[in-house]
């Protein structure tokens, strides 16, 4: 009996041994990753944002470089910018309608309740013009065409065509990034006009035609709120999140790594590190223009 009962007491302790020694290696992994992963995130994003100031400023570089030599390749210039033009045109009116038309619903029942209807127009010159149009094209822009253009260098990354370009001699950001950025920023141009525009032309059919507006008063208060200085920050607004959304997109499709997998994830970080820039670089402008260039009254 004290044989038979020897091997079962001494089996028990090993089996209550094994349970909370796997559970405390788990916990203790998780705890090292998570650990690990704090260090490790703040000096991945140094450098992703130290690699993105670098590759924009060789792209300006070669580019006005380029220019001035006339060694720039206008040929990709023009087939980067036709592509992206096509891409993003057709969602950025779809998307430039319902906000113009969204604004003027929500300005209508807010000056319903104050008694201010006929200011309408300064409500799509102060939001449409001045912060919706450059914002509007600028995300649509990164989701439309950082992607492609993260997608295309990511592939060629992948299929080692970066590499055999540099062995060649071929410099990749003259010959890749420079040419893309100029279309990014046409592009940009071209689109936070034309959001302009047909924001403005939306709010004011909703207004005329569905909550029986005046047109003058719309036009009017639309002329006195919105300045050419308002026009000008726009249009520099779309010129710096032309390139921004360029830059981004270069930098992760070149920086891609792990096969397709690889460039699925540089493609979505493309997107999501655009869109944060977009709205931190906004901020900014409009803080220091309202500093600059404080408003007058009515």
């Amino acid at each position: 009996m004290a044989v038979a009962s020897d091997p079962q007491r001494g089996a028990e302790p090993a089996v209550g041994k094994v349970g909370p020694a796997g559970e405390g290696d788990a916990v203790g992994e998780i705890g090292e990753w998570g650990s690990g992963y704090v260090k490790r995130h703040p000096k991945a994003s140094l450098e992703t944002v130290g690699e993105q100031f670098v590759l924009g400023l060789r792209s300006i570089q070669w580019l006005f470089t380029d220019i001035v030599t006339r060694k720039f390749p206008y040929r990709e210039f023009v087939e980067q910018a036709a592509f992206m033009a096509r891409t993003a045109v057709l969602p950025t009116l779809l998307v430039a309608i319902p906000i113009g038309v969204t604004l003027s619903i929500q300005f209508a029942l807010l000056a319903g309740q104050v008694g201010a209807t006929s200011l309408a127009g300064a409500a799509s010159g102060l939001t449409v013009i001045r912060q919706g149009a450059p914002l509007v094209a600028a995300i649509l822009m990164a989701a439309a065409v950082g992607s492609a253009i993260c997608a295309d260098l990511g592939s060629r990354q992948i299929r080692e065509e970066i590499d055999a370009m540099e062995v060649m001699g071929v410099q990749v950001v003259r010959r890749l990034v420079s040419p893309r950025l100029a279309a990014g920023v046409v592009v940009s141009l071209a689109l936070t006009g034309l959001t302009c525009f047909v924001g403005f032309f939306a709010g004011y059919l909703y207004n005329t035609f569905v909550q029986d507006g005046t047109p003058g008063s719309f036009v009017s208060t639309f002329a006195s709120f919105a300045t050419v200085g308002d026009f000008i920050l726009t249009m520099i607004k779309a010129v710096v999140f032309g390139a921004i959304v360029t830059i981004v997109g270069c930098q992760k499709g070149l920086s891609a790594k792990g096969g397709p997998a690889g460039v699925a994830n540089a493609v979505n970080a493309s997107v999501v590190a655009s869109i944060l820039l977009l709205m931190i670089v906004n901020v900014v402008f409009t803080q220091v223009y309202e500093l600059a260039f404080p408003r007058q009254g009515f």
